[in-house]
């Protein structure tokens, strides 16, 4: 692919719990420097995002349920729709891991649709499986509920768990969706040769918060 179009699937992401605002207006400033997608952060600061980003086109992604997934369902719910107006675009919600993990389909469905209707016609809804704790089989039926659900996107990992982004599971989830449906990888992706390996698998959007870097790899390469 044409390296160059590298920014256009990256997710610039800061989701320390010891982020401030000073950090989070930098991430705002590369994230219009190098005109990435969107940037990722913890809802608190959709508002200073939301200023800094005025006219960029640069849209705010926000975690959700984040990073164990476990809170109940209208709890997720309403933080969804909060950040949706607060101009949120995007919503990554971790869905219910210990749920899936039992085989409680049902209930992990559930959780995904109620996030989903929260912010329906404001903003889009990725579904962060945790692959590191998945099997294939929980792999592929979280990709299915995701849809069934209405989700836009599925994505492999918070960050925070056990592993990342693999290509073996993009692939895998790539499989195991519809073309409509987007495929994140997050977790891991820290150069460009990571990325430019994500995105031949399948990857729709990169999640990381190595973007600079990545954009550094990009402008190497262009000099060759």
């Amino acid at each position: 692919m044409d390296v160059k179009r590298i920014p256009s699937y990256i997710d610039h992401t800061l989701l320390k719990a010891d982020a401030n605002a000073q950090a989070i207006s930098k991430l705002c400033e590369e994230a219009k420097e190098y005109q990435f997608y969107s940037v990722c952060v913890n809802g608190v600061w959709v508002p200073t995002c939301k200023q800094l980003l005025e006219g960029s086109g640069v849209k705010i992604s926000v975690v959700c349920g984040f990073p164990l997934g476990a809170n109940a369902s209208a709890v997720k719910a309403y933080e969804a729709a909060r950040a949706a107006e607060a101009g949120a675009n995007e919503i990554d919600m971790v869905l219910q891991i210990g749920q899936l993990l039992e085989g409680s389909y049902d209930a992990v469905r559930e959780d995904i649709r109620a996030v989903v209707k929260a912010v329906e016609g404001q903003a889009i809804v990725k579904v962060i499986f945790e692959t590191g704790f998945l099997n294939e089989e929980q792999k592929k039926a979280a990709c299915r509920l995701s849809e069934e659900a209405g989700a836009h996107y599925v994505k492999t990992s918070t960050g925070f768990g056990p592993g990342g982004a693999t290509v073996d599971d993009i692939r895998l989830m790539r499989a195991n969706v519809s073309a409509q449906t987007g495929v994140k990888a997050s977790g891991g992706v820290r150069d460009l040769a990571t990325a430019l390996q994500m995105i031949e698998a399948g990857a729709t959007r990169l999640g990381t918060s190595s973007g600079v870097a990545i954009m550094k790899g990009v402008s190497d390469h262009a000099s060759y």
